[in-house]
């Protein structure tokens, strides 16, 4: 197989720069290819040598508006980085604890994981997707020239990213196994959060942190609300690695 391309996007101060450090090593850990890891940033600062860096890409938004994500619809540009070939793009925030070389073998042009939180909904998850950089240029064209409508009919990057990919008939899964949420699949039900830890679902190999906790809130028990509880998951010190 052809070398290919792992990126990430890093900007505001959500996420430092321990952050893509620990993305990529545990790439490096986890992926048996010879891989191209990328990192579109305004602020390299503290990023590890191995890590390639490109300028985050400008995207129209008005100011003060909420994010959610919209800047990663810059990725289907036609040259996108000037990079070729196929591509899994990943959050900061994800855990991996498995090997990634099936991400790049699983059949389809376009995969990405299903959102857990509404199953009966066919929107995705784009903590982890894989696509082939240069196709699809439409979708962030028709957004740029449509974003307030598209803002008022989706609330967010990766459901309007879901509900083109479906009317392209592009729109495929990953196995639920693989990607499972840490709020919804490695987190016991509410009562049995008091006295049974989180744990790693079996055929776990990307572990998506969506909203809160982030995994450092995770290794300590830290929910990241009032109304959640969760046991500390010292597991994830293993996995989470620089």
């Amino acid at each position: 197989m052809n070398t290919v391309n792992i990126i990430c996007m890093k900007w505001g101060d959500k996420f430092p720069a321990e952050y893509v450090n620990r993305l990529y090593a545990m790439v490096a850990l986890n992926l048996n290819i010879d891989f191209r890891f990328v990192c579109f940033t305004k602020n390299d600062h503290g990023i590890r040598n191995e890590v390639e860096i490109q300028g985050l890409p400008e995207l129209d938004l008005p100011a003060g508006a909420p994010e959610r994500g919209w800047r990663k619809l810059t990725i289907f540009k036609k040259d996108f980085g000037k990079l070729k070939g196929t591509t899994l793009f990943l959050d900061l925030d994800v855990v991996i604890v498995g090997s990634l070389d099936k991400f790049f073998t699983h059949p389809g042009e376009f995969l990405i994981a299903h959102d857990k939180k509404n199953p009966k909904k066919i929107e995705g998850n784009s903590s982890v997707f894989r696509f082939e950089i240069g196709k699809y240029p439409e979708i962030l064209e028709y957004f740029e020239h449509n974003s307030k409508l598209v803002k008022n009919q989706v609330r967010h990057e990766q459901a309007y990213l879901s509900r083109e990919m479906h009317k392209l008939g592009r729109l495929e899964y990953w196995p639920d196994e693989w990607v499972p949420s840490f709020k919804y699949r490695c987190c016991p039900s509410w009562i049995k959060s008091w006295f049974e830890a989180p744990s790693i679902p079996k055929g776990a190999k990307v572990i998506l942190f969506h909203g809160l906790p982030n995994p450092p809130e995770a290794i300590t028990g830290n929910s990241g609300k009032w109304y959640r509880h969760i046991q500390p998951s010292p597991w994830i010190k293993e996995y989470w690695c620089e």
